[in-house]
């Protein structure tokens, strides 16, 4: 799964992003740069990602 995401500036927001998704469920986080991030995730697990990037203070969706 690859994810857009607003709002990521500088090598703190990928630490930050990098984490929001390693804790939000069970994906295996691939890459993260600015302005996306790459990752496996059960099917059906977009919203948790999303969620999880939310509370960490970026806006985030899936790139199709």
């Amino acid at each position: 799964m690859t994810l857009r995401i607003d709002g990521m500036h500088c090598g703190s927001c990928i630490r930050r992003v990098t984490q929001a998704i390693a804790q939000a469920g069970p994906f295996q986080v691939k890459e993260v740069r600015l302005g996306a991030a790459r990752f496996a995730a059960p099917a059906g697990s977009e919203g948790a990602a999303v969620g999880a990037l939310a509370k960490a203070g970026f806006t985030a969706r899936v790139d199709e």
